[in-house]
């Protein structure tokens, strides 16, 4: 997986029957059908696993035999209808154990270094940073997973810059920029977006069909302001090197609209009594 043609998703729940995203193949080649048309060209879907699970043998040999035997079913059913798609896997791993054992390829993005990580119930626990060093000290790189979406992350964006500092890079979803969570999130994501403190762009696409990838919509809100660059950075260049086993470039920082920030982040300040 080294090509740079199209989109590279690094982060969704296509693999069926297997946690809350897809439930079928159906389910999952019909999102894989709407993810290549809107121009992915390669995806390392991510089904959620537990950290924790890492410390059972026997539960972490059973949860990885049912996620080997899902993404084969789907491997070959993307091999017949979609040939031309790259199709890779890891997994999104709840750090529900701030020590884990990330040493099975499996668990990580396409057996590269790099990990998929998200904080448990969307709260962020204390001392993330240290989970963080700790994770990079055993040689691997935490991605942590959306996090525009973390409760009360605008009220300290301070962990942001510590993650990053203890060696994390970000993913954002694409939904959080237009909207899709709300206000807050969205507000998040455009702050992150300021900063050039995200890496990777990714759909965290639960293959159902009353669901939206959003790649087209946040293609066109990036581009529209003259960030075709950005754009191309976290869609196709990080992803790729991400998928070469390499540090990300550098993401420039973008300029938001001061009145539509205003708009956004107006809600979160107190109201007069």
């Amino acid at each position: 997986m080294t090509q740079l043609d199209g989109v590279t998703d690094l982060h969704s729940h296509l693999v069926p029957g297997v946690d809350d995203g897809a439930r079928t193949v159906e389910e999952s080649l019909e999102g894989i059908s709407r993810m290549v048309e809107a121009g992915v060209g390669r995806i390392v879907t991510t089904p959620h696993f537990d950290a924790s699970l890492c410390r059972d043998e026997k539960r972490l040999d059973t949860r990885l035999a049912e996620l080997d035997e899902g993404f084969e079913i789907l491997r070959a059913a993307v091999l017949e209808a979609h040939p031309e798609l790259e199709l890779g896997r890891g997994q999104e791993v709840l750090l529900d154990d701030p020590f884990p054992d990330l040493s099975d390829p499996r668990l990580r993005l396409a057996g590269t270094r790099f990990v998929l990580v998200e904080w448990p119930r969307l709260s962020i626990p204390p001392s993330t940073p240290d989970v963080v060093e700790r994770i990079r000290g055993q040689g691997w790189i935490p991605i942590i997973a959306h996090p525009e979406r973390y409760r009360d992350i605008l009220k300290d964006f301070g962990v942001v810059a510590a993650w990053r500092r203890a060696g994390a890079c970000l993913q954002m979803n694409h939904g959080s920029l237009v909207g899709r969570y709300g206000r807050g999130p969205q507000a998040a994501a455009m702050r992150l977006l300021e900063g050039g403190w995200v890496d990777l762009l990714s759909s965290d696409f639960h293959g159902r069909p009353h669901l939206s990838i959003f790649l087209d919509e946040v293609r066109e809100w990036l581009v529209s302001r003259g960030h075709d660059e950005v754009f191309e950075i976290l869609t196709q260049v990080n992803p790729g090197r991400v998928l070469a086993d390499e540090l990300p470039e550098p993401v420039p920082s973008i300029t938001i609209d001061r009145g539509l920030w205003s708009r956004l982040t107006g809600f979160l300040r107190p109201r007069p009594a």
